[in-house]
């Protein structure tokens, strides 16, 4: 189960096969429009091959390096494109049927009633809608924690640990998830929930430089790769830099004893006293590594030294995509499971 989350690629990986099928289908139609050739067999394969065009393009868009290179590019193509096909795909649905209908002597009508074609297109278009519907502004109260970093705290709903929750500026164009951390008033009762921004771009960069006072919102928020740390009885939490944010939702709820290794440049002055505190009420005994000062630490070395003073189970990094790679590999020839968020999950 938790290498479900460590992988991830489900998304990217179906996306693959039905493109695949849907040449294969669009070879199979061009082979029948040779042998009959009529108007709505024609306008039926212009449209197959403008998806199979549109498709592929999603496709190219979509590799690792493209994506890390223009990203607002991808995500915004991606979105667009989709919907683009979508409407192709409907278009098509309804030519195909005449093509199919009259080849069975019957109305296109009732034949699209009864292909399952049709009623997948209006699940498909039903879940689309449906997810754009949910969209909503949210007041966001605004916490600097330095000009690095910045701690959005939102009251709409109450959150419970384990959630992650994406948020924009321009709904449209792009999207950016965070994990979630719930809020406590003075009675120690959950009345919201708060995220932490790290400038990590242009958009975190802003973000920091200008706290929103509204930020977009999509439906219910999800569990995250974190979520899967209740497996076990006893794990061991990395982080580097601002990857201590979507722990810290695992951090408050207590719920897993675990050892915390936190590394990062002056973490009091960049994350303030707060997250601190959060840190070490959660393993008093963390280590919280300031790279100004002591430089970089090994990673692999002293993690695998809190695994063997806990007897931990398995081991959670939240870091950049090289070292979490390094940090896996490093614990997994060594025996030890080890999960991390990976370029696809």
């Amino acid at each position: 189960m938790a290498k479900v989350f460590h992988y991830g690629g489900v998304h990217s990986g179906c996306g693959t096969a039905a493109v695949v099928w849907f040449i294969l289908y669009t070879a199979l139609i061009t082979k029948n429009f040779i042998k009959v050739r009529d108007g709505d067999s024609l306008a039926n394969l212009i449209m197959s091959y403008i998806l199979v065009t549109l498709l592929c393009t999603i496709l190219a868009a979509a590799h690792p390096q493209f994506r890390v290179i223009f990203h607002d590019y991808f995500e915004a193509g991606h979105r667009f494109a989709g919907w683009t096909a979508l409407i192709i795909f409907w278009t098509h649905n309804v030519l195909d049927a005449r093509v199919e209908a009259k080849l069975e002597g019957i109305s296109w009508g009732m034949y699209i009633v009864h292909s399952p074609n049709f009623w997948c297109f209006c699940v498909s278009t039903s879940c689309t809608l449906l997810s754009w519907s949910r969209l909503r502004p949210r007041d966001v109260y605004p916490e600097v924690l330095s000009d690095h970093a910045i701690r959005l705290h939102f009251k709409y709903m109450p959150m419970q640990p384990f959630y992650g929750l994406k948020i924009s500026t321009r709904p449209l164009l792009e999207w950016h998830a965070f994990a979630t951390i719930p809020d406590e008033d003075e009675n120690g009762k959950i009345n919201g929930f708060s995220i932490v921004v790290s400038n990590a771009g242009d958009w975190t960069r802003e973000i920091i430089m200008n706290p929103p006072k509204k930020l977009w919102t999509p439906g219910y928020p999800l569990h995250g790769l974190l979520y899967t740390s209740r497996l076990f009885k006893q794990i061991v939490v990395v982080a580097t830099g601002s990857g201590i944010g979507p722990c810290l939702s695992l951090l408050y709820a207590d719920v897993i004893p675990q050892r915390v290794f936190w590394s990062t440049p002056a973490p009091e002055q960049t994350y303030g006293k707060k997250i601190i505190k959060v840190v070490l009420k959660a393993d008093p005994d963390a280590i919280i590594w300031n790279t100004r000062e002591k430089g970089r630490p090994d990673m692999v070395a002293l993690t695998y030294q809190l695994v063997l003073e806990s007897k931990a189970e398995a081991v959670f990094i939240i870091s950049n995509p090289k070292l979490t790679k390094k940090v896996v590999y490093g614990m997994e020839t060594r025996g030890i499971p080890a999960y991390g968020a990976i370029f696809d999950s």
